[in-house]
């Protein structure tokens, strides 16, 4: 998969992102452009391979990851760096 061209402080904060649980594809997406395949990639690309077999059985079925399977919205945890 292509991944477009990022500096190690965005490859940073995007890991970061997807590895909290409440922190949705669709706001790492808005926030960096990227889809949630491309950031499986990038979490694959990045991860040594054992931490990226724990990420994906953690968050794969996961409804905080996905806006749209949220059953909340008001009262999420909001990182200041988070633009959405």
């Amino acid at each position: 998969m292509k991944l477009p061209d990022l500096d190690l402080a965005t490859i940073d904060r995007i890991v970061e992102m997807a590895w909290e649980d409440r922190t949705p594809f669709d706001a790492i997406a808005i926030q960096f452009g990227l889809q949630e395949k491309q950031v499986i990639a990038l979490m694959r690309r990045e991860m040594k391979s054992s931490s990226f077999r724990m990420w994906r059985k953690r968050v794969t079925g996961r409804k905080t990851k996905h806006l749209q399977n949220r059953d909340f919205i008001a009262g999420r945890f909001k990182s200041q760096n988070q633009k959405t």
